[in-house]
């Protein structure tokens, strides 16, 4: 009789559960319930706002992974150097590229100054793991014993070696450069617009991500010469300018924040993304990894009445 009992007990048990699962937050309304303390402002210092074609490219820039890099990037932003300049290479699933149209051994028009900026910088392709404040995720990546993210990037380790990097991810941005591995400036940059080519990794520098208008890079004609090039100057896709955040007067600076990759919420929505959390799903991969996780931002909060 005690084993019939428990044996009928048991669906009553497990059906609180199933429901539970169920009722799994979605990741809106996990960033809806998500505390102020868990977002961060932009860093006026590190975040380049590009006009390309008419449309605002917001970048963040990754000192900390490459500090000589964005120092470089920084100046050139100041002194206006991609003011004028344009996008002149679109290759599908792969890169959207921009810089000098005449920085070409193939043109005979005279290349623009880099001005003060720096003409000569270290390849920045990897900085110790040790002592790194990760945000692990506890999925397997094939290309690094340990995946994450660091200040809103998508962050590959190798702690055996100690050494981490930023993954070529969709939307990061990388520092083009030629045969040597110390030529890039950070004048030619390229942003990431189709499936991670993660063999990219730990050989060009990573210098930054786009946050907001990727669609202004992605979106673009495909280029039809070599590697997507831009064949003729007329397909050229102009920039408008460049600044960054701190040349701007405060009321003109974009009015966004950035979930923290550090925070409980950035976690929850790493577990949502895992599982799925809605009924659509009839299967949960139970799996993910840094380059299926975007990081969210949204307008900055008002500040609350007193």
């Amino acid at each position: 009789m005690r084993r019939l009992t428990l044996t009928l007990l048991t669906p009553f048990v497990a059906l609180p559960l199933c429901a539970a699962e169920a009722k799994r937050p979605t990741p809106a309304e996990i960033i809806k319930q998500s505390p102020a303390s868990d977002w961060r402002g932009l860093d006026p210092d590190n975040t380049v706002l590009m006009n390309v074609n008419g449309t605002d490219v917001i970048m963040e820039l990754a000192p900390r992974f490459a500090p000589r890099h964005a120092a470089n990037i920084r100046t050139l932003t100041r002194e206006g150097y991609f003011d004028g300049l344009a996008v002149i290479r679109v290759q599908d699933n792969f890169v959207s590229q921009w810089g000098d149209p005449a920085d070409d051994d193939d043109t005979k028009s005279p290349a623009k100054t880099l001005g003060s900026a720096d003409k000569k910088l270290p390849a920045e392709f990897s900085i110790a793991y040790k002592g790194l404040p990760i945000s692990k995720l506890g999925d397997a990546d094939g290309f690094a014993p340990v995946s994450g993210f660091v200040d809103g990037f998508p962050v590959a380790a190798d702690p055996k070696r100690n050494r981490a990097w930023i993954a070529h991810c969709y939307g990061v941005v990388g520092a083009g450069r030629g045969n040597e591995v110390d030529s890039s400036t950070g004048a030619s940059l390229y942003a990431i617009i189709g499936h991670a080519p993660r063999t990219l990794d730990l050989n060009i520098t990573v210098v930054g991500r786009v946050i907001k208008g990727m669609e202004a890079l992605s979106a673009l004609p495909r280029g039809t010469g070599a590697m997507g090039f831009y064949e003729k100057p007329e397909q050229y896709v102009p920039i408008r300018q460049a600044r960054l955040l701190s040349q701007l007067p405060e009321a003109e600076r974009p009015a966004l924040e950035v979930l923290r990759t550090e925070s409980k919420t950035w976690q929850q929505l790493v577990e949502a993304r895992r599982r799925g959390t809605s009924d659509w799903y009839v299967y949960s991969a139970g799996h993910t990894n840094i380059c299926n996780m975007t990081v969210p931002t949204r307008p900055k909060a008002a500040p609350a009445m007193p």
